[in-house]
């Protein structure tokens, strides 16, 4: 995938924006301390393919997270398109759109590679990290997160799917499910708040049921750690970047 060794390949920071130029305005600034931006639906959706070339002219790669889920077919078609982007190095679909849609994904983003380049990887998404068990229950999955979680993430293995994304709570159950090679990249991931000495410190969740810190998530077995509202939303984003940096550094 091109990554180096330095810990900021591990991070991917999220561009929650809904414009191309204030996207490309603040990736700008980080560029240097991070692995990869993390470009999602509502951005896309205002921007198109242009915002990925753009961001993806700055250094570190893309991950484009659609989160495609729909009938085999048109899954394949679409992750074919977003294989052949420029700068593209990460795209997911969703796991429970079952294992033909799955298995159509990959063949797509394989035929990349039979056209001499080098492809992204491909993740599938197992449960949202904004639902907990009794959201679960109201669409009709059953058991706990976590053993949900992992028959997906074995299930997108099978399918020939290169990693999953998953929260911090579920990474170490599926690193022994499914091996070292497995990517794991987990999403709500929050630095602890800064407390007074000799008081705990808190994640603050927003949306985000499943949360944990960058030590914790790495400690788990996770290979990037995705954030977004603690970056965009700092006093100072490249402090708040090299911290994280940081602190991925020391759990590695």
């Amino acid at each position: 995938m091109g990554f180096d060794a330095h810990p900021r390949s591990s991070l991917i920071v999220a561009l929650d924006f809904d414009s191309l130029s204030s996207a490309v305005k603040f990736a700008s600034k980080i560029s240097d301390l991070v692995g990869m931006f993390k470009i999602g639906k509502q951005l896309f959706t205002a921007a198109g393919p242009e915002v990925v070339r753009q961001v993806a002219a700055l250094g570190p790669g893309v991950f484009l997270d659609l989160k495609y889920h729909d009938i085999p077919n048109t899954v394949a078609g679409a992750v074919l398109s977003a294989s052949a982007i420029t700068g593209v190095q990460l795209v997911n679909i969703h796991a429970l759109g079952g294992s033909a849609m799955m298995a159509a994904a990959v063949q797509a983003v394989n035929a990349v590679t039979a056209m001499g380049e080098d492809r992204p990887r491909l993740l599938a998404v197992t449960i949202l990290t904004s639902m907990d068990q009794k959201a679960m229950r109201e669409v009709g999955i059953s058991g706990l997160p976590q053993d949900r979680v992992v028959k997906l993430a074995r299930l997108a293995k099978k399918a020939g799917v290169d990693g999953v994304v998953a929260s911090v709570q579920e990474a170490r159950a599926i690193r022994k499910a499914c091996g070292a090679d497995f990517l794991i990249v987990t999403p709500g991931v929050r630095p602890a708040e800064k407390t007074e000495p000799g008081k705990k410190s808190s994640i603050k969740k927003d949306d985000q049921s499943r949360t944990a810190t960058p030590t914790e998530a790495i400690k788990a077995g996770a290979d990037f750690v995705v954030v977004g509202r603690p970056i965009l939303t700092a006093a100072d984003p490249r402090v708040t970047a090299q911290e994280i940096v940081d602190e991925i550094a020391a759990a590695k």
